[in-house]
């Protein structure tokens, strides 16, 4: 499975979020590092322990 995520240099972080979890953001000082904090928030946000996880959906509208 992949997760799309939307990522960017500040100076000399790197910042990101997951594209389905838009509230939730995480940096690196590497990207690498910053794909890896991002699988973290994945795994944490996905697990059920936290309360009212909010999410972005698509509505087809007719």
């Amino acid at each position: 499975m992949k997760q799309r995520y939307i990522y960017w240099q500040d100076d000399d972080m790197w910042l990101g979020f997951l594209e389905e979890y838009p509230d939730y953001w995480t940096q690196g000082e590497t990207e690498e590092e910053l794909r890896d904090n991002l699988l973290d928030i994945y795994n944490e946000l996905t697990s059920g322990t936290i309360p009212n996880v909010r999410k972005v959906a698509e509505l087809e509208v007719l």
